[in-house]
């Protein structure tokens, strides 16, 4: 163990002691450990167990590349043990362990390896029949998961979500990465440079590699770029859309141009036992040394294949760690600057030898020593060997770019199988790559590339430089071996550690007729696992290859989707800083104590009145309303104008009711479907003149309609224009038996009576003295009169109704009164009574059909569908009480225990003193005096009658009047 007082790292000040515990073990570290680095400090090694076998697993890259180091904290799970800082009183718990990650009773998995070869699962679990639902799945759901997870305990702490907008985003600050923001910025672009690490410099901070540039200090002193530390840019999408997570916040950002210099991915060998704690990557070594001052072990043995592999030899031995040999793949006569300095101190180098066993420590907890064998014949270990004790090995044998971002980007991984080397290309013009990801590899080049990649990227932004980008030509040497795999005869010689695949289960594979990787990775799972295949893609592609006779280009590399690595339910659910709206009436709302609800993106009263029972305002609200007079703010309706020669016509082909008849001063409902008949929208249609039309649409739908209405007629191209006037005016609904007492107060030119101005039509003229658009309309099922006037107007058009409606006591009603009032008239609200799937005939709203005409957009599609009804209908129902357990919207209708459908409007009617709702049920239970079954969130059972829909004034003589 080493003393925290002695440590020294980059990353950590050993002056501040920290105590935290692992699986109910204190332990101490220093400020600035990881979980990881601080139990390597301490000497333990073990931090979880394998997923299928349960085989100790440790460090292998220190970079939260992989799934070795993945614990619980808390009810947190899978928390990357090597990124994740200590704090004192931390308690870690090892994950998918029986009892603890030191002694775990499920190791007794790993002897029974054989008898589940790859794909056992598929011929195992299906029969006999019905086996499965009553033996195997619950045995392998109380296995499953890498974590226990209690779904009663929220998710601790704010999360949230910001915006951003930058010229040039470069993701990877390494030397590449730094010196493109540079020469991005010095060009007079806006730059982000975001990197997941605590400190900027990459590979600067642990590998051995110098600079005459100080590229961190050059890039923390320049105006132009903003510099993100522990931030994760988790994908690439359409138009440079970058999602970037950092701390309980995501950032959502566009950016101009777009750099990645993301960087390679160290690659592990394949030999027996290759998962051993104590066996890491080289550059997992170099960041314990460099980074926390943690020395990786005592007695070491380096797998090499390149001249990296000598710098962390070098590294391990200033760190103390006795180094017993070097084993280099590749044969003699590769001798580059650091391997002459290994040569001077009389390390014993072995070329052209392999690792052909690691051997371990009683209970596999630690590596104990290594075989050795010389290499015959590629990935063929020779029957010469040699055994050495030790109890650390380094890895150094190769890398993949870090090819995820770019690929997302619509990038082309190709493969060089001379070079052994990967390149990337085809991923547009507006996203750029950087340093050793674009197959840059000596440091000197990665910085010249990036900073011809940021250069350029500033003038593809539109900047102005007198200098032209100049790309240094790539180095044709690669540090990657071939194929370091070397197969064992005994096995567990593992190409994803994730899912304890062996280099026989992927050879299986293949005999079993899964050639195509994609297919493989199906079959067996490869790559499937928290890593998504970050160290198995190219063993695996190497694997295929080698068994079906063709070349790693041939065979390519699997799908590299979005996110790049985990993330968060409670990230993604963040708080959204949406803006929303609010109607010109809003202060007087606020005036008389209105309590606020969002509807869409618009701010309405729910009710009015700040007592705690607000079931009964509303009640009140709609006893008022229904036998006297109240006022509602409906200025967030969307309101169309449709004016030209053929807006008949285009209003005949985007509704499904007809409206070339129409006559001036008159309204027609509106009813919209979409190409496969679903009912997308509602309104109502006022003809002003032979040429125009207003045209309403619901709260929530209006702009996604007029999108529609353009995008229809580009295509029609009709003599008609369009323009969404929502903004421009403002509403206000008059309803109730005195409504028309109220409104002849406010208006002498426009004529009330029932016969100047019936139900349904429209007229023009002042109310209040304001210009206004005027028509009835009973959504609520009374006398009512719908007000449109200029916004500018609107608030003294509410203070005008609420003077003249005095005598009558009239008061505003919310949004919630609303819709009770439209329940209990039989009135849908789009999207709450209907789904994806909902057509005019299951809604009885035939009537709103016009089937004559030659066309109207669903129509065909509604032709095919009513030939062939579907098993539901909307019905509406009553009880007499509502239940003790309650019942809500979405609550189920079950009909000989399956689902039959849903409730989607229910509530106490004060009107008729009942429970009265909506709900599909299946039609066979849809005709009058029918029985439901309703089954309420607690599992409970309630039987209700089916009643029309039309619960109040079910004639229309109330609002005909």
């Amino acid at each position: 163990m080493n003393s925290a007082t002695l440590r020294k790292g980059l990353l950590i000040d050993a002056s501040r002691k920290l105590k935290f515990t692992f699986d109910g073990r204190e332990y101490e570290g220093v400020a600035g450990d990881t979980i990881a680095s601080a139990l390597a400090a301490n000497g333990e090694w073990i931090l979880s167990r394998s997923f299928k076998y349960h085989r100790p697993r440790g460090i292998l890259t220190m970079a939260a590349q992989d799934a070795n180091t993945l614990v619980q904290i808390g009810n947190e799970v899978s928390v990357f043990a090597d990124r994740h800082p200590i704090s004192d009183g931390l308690a870690v718990r090892a994950q998918n362990v029986g009892n603890s990650a030191r002694r775990d009773s499920a190791f007794v998995m790993n002897r029974l390896s054989r008898f589940m070869p790859v794909g056992f699962y598929y011929r195992t679990f299906y029969k006999p029949k019905g086996i499965w639902e009553k033996v195997w799945e619950p045995i392998i759901r109380a296995k499953a998961g890498l974590g226990k997870l209690d779904v009663t305990k929220p998710t601790q702490g704010y999360y949230d979500k910001a915006y951003g907008w930058y010229d040039v985003v470069v993701v990877g600050a390494g030397p590449a990465g730094m010196a493109a923001a540079i020469a991005a910025a010095d060009a007079g672009a806006s730059v982000l440079l975001v990197d997941e690490n605590p400190r900027i410099g990459g590979a600067l901070n642990y590998a051995r590699l110098a600079t005459e540039r100080d590229l961190v200090s050059e890039v923390k002193g320049h105006s132009k770029i903003e510099i993100w530390t522990d931030a994760i840019c988790n994908a690439w999408y359409a138009d440079n859309w970058l999602p970037v997570i950092r701390g309980n916040r995501l950032y959502k950002l566009r950016a101009k141009q777009v750099i990645f210099a993301t960087g390679l991915i160290e690659q592990p060998s394949q030999f027996r036992n290759n998962d051993l704690p104590g066996i890491m990557q080289g550059s997992a070594a170099q960041r314990l040394i460099r980074l926390f001052g943690v020395k990786p072990g005592n007695r070491a043995v380096i797998l090499a294949a390149n001249d990296d592999a000598y710098g962390v030899a070098l590294d391990l031995l200033e760190a103390g760690v006795d180094l017993a040999a070097i084993c280099d793949l590749r044969k003699a006569g590769h001798h580059g600057p650091l391997r002459s300095e290994i040569t001077q101190r009389n390390v014993s180098i072995l070329d052209g030898w392999c690792l052909h066993e690691a051997q371990p420590e009683k209970g596999h907890s630690h590596v104990r020593g290594v075989e050795l064998a010389e290499i015959d014949a590629e990935g063929t270990a020779g029957r010469r060997r040699r055994r050495i004790d030790c109890d650390l090995v380094c890895m150094s044998v190769g890398y993949v770019p870090a090819y995820q971002l770019p690929l997302q980007a619509g990038g082309k991984l190709a493969y060089d199988d001379v070079a052994a080397q990967f390149t990337i290309d085809g991923q547009g013009k507006a996203v750029l790559l950087a340093g050793s990801v674009d197959g840059f590899f000596d440091l000197d080049g990665c910085i010249a590339h990036g900073a011809g990649q940021g250069l350029a990227a500033a003038i593809n932004c539109g900047y102005q430089s007198e200098r032209r980008p100049a790309l240094p030509v790539r180095d044709r040497g690669s540090p990657n071996h071939p194929c370091p795999i070397f197969p064992h005869l005994k096995g567990m010689d593992f190409v994803d550690f994730d899912e304890d695949l062996q280099v026989k289960d992927i050879k299986n594979a293949i005999a079993d007729g899964y050639r195509e990787l994609e297919l493989v990775k199906r079959f067996s799972t490869v790559g499937m696992g928290p890593s998504q295949g970050r160290h198995a893609a190219l063993a695996t592609a190497m694997l295929v290859s080698k068994y079906t006779n063709r070349t790693i280009s041939e065979v390519g590399v699997t799908t590299a989707r979005p996110p790049v690595t985990t993330e968060k339910i409670a990230t993604l659910a963040g708080r959204k800083f949406t803006p929303f709206r609010q109607t010109p009436m809003h202060e007087q709302h606020t005036a008389q104590g209105a309590a606020w609800l969002l509807a869409g993106n618009w701010l309405r009263p729910a009710y009015y009145g700040h007592e705690p029972d607000a079931k009964r305002l509303i009640a009140e609200e709609v006893v008022n309303a229904r036998n006297n007079v109240g006022m509602i703010d409906v200025s967030t309706l969307g309101g169309l104008d449709v004016r030209g020669a053929d807006a008949a016509e285009f209003l005949n082909r985007m509704y499904t009711f007809a409206y070339v008849k129409l006559p001036v001063g008159k309204t027609r409902y509106l009813l919209m479907t979409n190409e496969a008949g679903t009912v997308i929208d509602d309104g109502v249609a006022c003809r002003r003149g032979e040429n125009y039309f207003y045209v309403t649409a619901t709260t929530t739908g209006v702009d996604r309609i007029y999108r529609n209405m353009l995008w229809w007629n580009a295509q029609w191209r009709l003599d008609v224009d369009i323009a969404n006037v929502t903004a421009a005016y403002a509403g206000v609904n008059l309803a109730g038996p005195n409504a028309r007492k109220v409104l002849a107060q406010l208006t002498d030119d426009i004529a009330l009576s029932p016969q100047d101005f019936p139900y349904l039509a429209y007229r023009e003229g002042t109310v209040a003295g304001i210009p206004a658009r005027v028509f009835r309309v009973g959504f609520i099922g009374e006398l009512g009169y719908e007000i449109h006037v200029p916004s500018r107007f609107a608030s003294e058009l509410w203070r005008a109704i609420g003077d003249a409606g005095k005598e009558f006591s009239i008061r505003p009603f919310g949004l919630e009164a609303q819709r009770l009032m439209r329940l209990e008239k039989g009135h849908v609200i789009i999207g709450q009574d209907t789904d994806g799937m909902t057509t005019p005939e299951e809604l009885d709203m035939n009537w709103a059909v016009a089937n004559s005409k030659p066309f109207f957009i669903g129509k065909r599609s509604l032709e095919i569908r009513n030939k062939t009804l579907s098993s539901r209908k909307l019905v509406g129902f009553v009880l007499d009480r509502m239940p003790m357990a309650g019942l809500q919207e979405s609550n189920l209708v079950v009909k000989n225990g399956s689902i039959a459908g849903f409730i989607t409007s229910i509530a106490f009617s004060p009107s008729l003193g009942r429970v009265i709702g909506l709900a599909y049920a299946d039609r066979s239970d849809a005709d009058l005096g029918s029985r439901i079954v309703l089954r309420a969130s607690d599992g409970s059972e309630h039987h209700a009658q089916v009643a029309s829909p039309h619960f109040y004034d079910p004639e229309n003589l109330r609002q005909e009047m």
